[in-house]
């Protein structure tokens, strides 16, 4: 893959910065009810410019509930949520991009999805067709770009949905499950990936039930149990000394009822 994106579209990308930079996402005892059911309770978190951040836990925990109301998609029933620059609005999110368990591809080809990501993002017109190279080589794709996106393998179609992401020019990624159903190989390409993002200055949040994966790439873990925060400390630590039997469950393969 290439190393090119990092001088591309109408900023380079600055370095990761260190852990005692300004945190580009704080919640503040945040809920999320709707229809009477509580699916978020009092959660307070914080997401560290330059580290990755693995946010884990069971089936229903609230994790993709958190990067949604991180993204702006849906909102807070209690409590505050605030970017670096200010309180995330439907309008206010562009520097944040998000890529689903289940890529969104446009009926076009791969190419395509991309001009199309670049036009949207406010690109201008003379840098599209640099750029295109760039995010086509960085996704490992250019031999590929004329195929139709719907007809590309499901870590193909991954990988696009990541580059297509970073067209946007984010400060932060929010990736959910990104490998999930991957085999090896294709779990390494979009790890792959995903450092090269981060490498770049992107900050990234990833939603993974992978054990593994939360290992190889997180710099901090945040442990859902239902809805509610139990843990959130550097990766070494949770992964070694897990300090709620939940998480301690969680990581041997059980569930606590």
């Amino acid at each position: 893959m290439s190393d090119a994106l990092v001088t591309t579209g109408r900023r380079a990308l600055a370095p990761a910065r260190g852990p005692d930079s300004v945190l580009p996402v704080a919640m503040d005892r945040v809920g999320y009810t709707i229809d009477g059911v509580t699916l978020l309770d009092d959660v307070s978190l914080r997401i560290r410019q330059g580290r990755l951040t693995a946010i884990m836990g069971a089936n229903g925990a609230g994790k993709t509930l958190c990067l949604r109301l991180i993204q702006g998609l849906l909102h807070p029933t209690a409590g505050t949520l605030s970017h670096a620059s200010g309180p995330v609005t439907p309008t206010g999110r562009r520097r944040i991009a998000i890529v689903f368990q289940r890529p969104m591809l446009l009926r076009r080809s791969v190419a395509g999805n991309l001009r199309h990501a670049l036009k949207t993002y406010g690109v201008p017109r003379a840098e599209r067709a640099a750029m295109l190279v760039e995010l086509l080589d960085l996704a490992g794709l250019r031999a590929l770009a004329q195929r139709s996106a719907r007809v590309l393998s499901s870590g193909e179609q991954q990988r696009l949905s990541i580059v297509r992401a970073l067209a946007a020019d984010p400060d932060l990624l929010l990736l959910d499950e990104p490998t999930a159903n991957l085999d090896p190989y294709a779990t390494r390409m979009i790890e792959t990936l995903i450092r090269q993002a981060e490498a770049r200055g992107v900050t990234v949040v990833l939603v993974t039930h992978d054990v593994g994966q939360a290992r190889r790439l997180a710099d901090d873990v945040i442990f859902l149990n239902r809805g509610r925060v139990t843990e959130q400390t550097p990766a070494g630590s949770f992964f070694d000394e897990p300090q709620t039997a939940e998480a301690a469950a969680y990581l041997a393969g059980r569930l606590l009822l």
